[in-house]
């Protein structure tokens, strides 16, 4: 796992009110990402942990420019990388990469795995055709990948080998951060952690810092030091990942933690179910916006949204009531026996 950062270190990422919003015709503005902020120190895993439709992925896409912000700042090394043009845009593409969810439909199909891992070199024009060569047979060594299937095609591939690809395209050209969009979710289980192990493996030799969005809370534990859970677009809870698993205190956090059977904690809880349906994030109500749902919530949570505030070293949580103790939260929560 990583070492704790030096707290003189610049961070590698620094988002500051980050918000993509969507103008629906007829209905209004969905806000996918409403006012995120975090922070990623070099070689450091922090994981980006919701339900689907929370928007992490679009946080992901944000990160990597795929995506255009409605407002808000994101600095790579000090710099706003939305201010980045021509050139510095381009060495910035060197320095961010990003892995992909679905391992086949990221990859082209009409080229081979040669021309695939290839292509990035060609582009930054980072030597003729057999360096080139030597490079890919290079970065085929070390994540492990039979250099008799580099003429093969994608779909000649499995799930497993096909993610492996994506990986050694993501390496390179030597990034600094690479953001992972849940880039096991689609493989089986056994495969899934040889992908785990070699991201691991990776990080510690080039020190390489992970945007790791996932929704499986076992691999999240296993692989990141710092969780943040996110909730309709918003940041609710961020801290150390030990942490958040021993002591979690905003509700939905406990209510997430409580669902996933696999996942053992020092004090389990019973599954949490919640009542009523997901609030819609098009034109979102003033407040909270997991208080129509919340065991917890008065009249104040649906007037007053919440800060995301320090309510321990490390631990900050968006919730008025995020003094009470975990245990009275448990006993106020509807338990199914």
């Amino acid at each position: 796992m990583n070492k704790t950062e030096n707290t003189n270190v610049q961070p590698l990422v620094e988002a500051k009110s980050l918000k993509k919003h969507f103008q629906i015709k007829k209905a209004g503005t969905l806000h996918a990402v409403d006012g995120v902020s975090f922070k990623i120190m070099p070689g450091e895993t922090l994981a980006l942990v919701g339900e689907s439709g929370c928007g992490k992925s679009t946080v992901g896409n944000l990160v990597m420019r795929l995506l255009d912000p409605t407002d808000g700042e994101l600095l790579f090394n000090g710099k706003n990388i939305y201010d980045a043009k021509g050139a510095e845009s381009l060495e910035l593409c060197k320095k961010m990469q990003m892995i992909f969810q679905d391992p086949f439909s990221s990859l082209n199909p009409r080229k081979t795995v040669a021309k695939i891992l290839a292509e990035p070199y060609e582009i930054h024009k980072m030597g003729n055709a057999e360096e080139i060569r030597k490079k890919v047979e290079a970065l085929c060594d070390r994540v492990e990948f039979s250099k008799s299937l580099l003429d093969h095609y994608p779909h000649e591939l499995d799930g497993g080998m096909r993610q492996v690809v994506g990986i050694a395209r993501a390496l390179s050209l030597k990034p600094e951060l690479i953001v992972c969009d849940e880039p096991v979710s689609a493989l089986d289980v056994s495969i899934q952690a040889r992908i785990i192990n070699l991201l691991m493996d990776l990080q510690k030799e080039d020190n390489i810092a992970y945007l790791f969005v996932s929704h499986d809370l076992s691999v999240v534990r296993h692989i990141s030091k710092r969780v943040m859970i996110m909730y309709l677009g918003q940041i609710v809870e961020v801290a150390e990942t030990e942490e958040i698993f021993r002591n979690t205190l905003h509700p939905y956090s406990i209510a997430l933690l409580s669902a996933v059977p696999k996942v053992e904690t020092e004090h389990s809880i019973s599954r949490i179910v919640l009542k009523g349906d997901v609030p819609s994030p098009i034109n979102p109500k003033p407040g909270c916006r997991f208080a129509p749902r919340c065991w917890m919530a008065e009249e104040k949570c649906f007037k007053e949204a919440p800060e995301l505030k320090e309510v321990c070293p490390g631990h900050c949580v968006a919730c008025h009531f995020a003094n009470m103790s975990r245990e009275k939260m448990k006993t106020a929560a509807t338990v199914e026996l």
